[in-house]
């Protein structure tokens, strides 16, 4: 077709766009929602370079698209709900005052004093929020080498902000903790 949309192909958008409007209301939120993501996928599938033109075939493709679409939606939400929570966050320990800003320095300053190999672990799972294997796909190690990373450099920044309280947690748990 190259992204020119055959007689065919229309004829058979026009039989199935009930079906198509049934289902998109299935999977979105809202009918507004709905008929967007009909019209998207509509609107990609007759700029597509090749389309099914036989409406068995037509059907389960543009039920594709629209789930498609639909799910590239959603990640692009919560992408951005996770920036604007981080964004937050960030700015939020800006605006910090009397000791809480002390901790604050003190704690970017043993930050600071990691090797580059801990910060980066520490910056993707405990600052950015990321789960181990997202920060394992990111470095490009197994998710095993993430925990134990982490696992040091949690320690080794709770020995940095406050020697006594490291000793005294790993003597009571035998396990090293620090959530920022």
């Amino acid at each position: 077709m190259g992204g020119i949309a055959s007689m065919s192909y229309w004829r058979g958008v026009v039989k199935l766009m009930p079906e198509l409007r049934a289902y998109a209301r299935s999977v979105a939120s809202n009918p507004e929602e709905a008929e967007d993501l009909v019209s998207d996928a509509i609107e990609r599938s007759a700029n597509a370079a090749q389309c099914p033109q036989a409406l068995d075939e037509l059907r389960p493709w543009l039920f594709r698209v629209i789930r498609n679409l639909y799910i590239d939606e959603k990640r692009k939400q919560k992408v951005r709900l996770e920036y604007s929570a981080t964004a937050v966050r960030l700015s939020e320990g800006l605006v910090e005052t009397g000791s809480k800003a002390e901790e604050t320095v003190l704690l970017r300053t043993a930050f600071e004093q990691l090797s580059s190999q801990e910060r980066e672990v520490l910056f993707l799972v405990d600052i950015m929020g990321m789960k181990y294997a997202e920060a394992a796909a990111i470095i490009e190690v197994p998710t095993g080498t993430i925990m134990s990373r982490i696992s040091r450099a949690r320690k080794a920044l709770l020995e940095l902000v406050n020697p006594l309280q490291a000793t005294e947690e790993e003597a009571k748990t035998g396990k090293e903790k620090l959530y920022l």
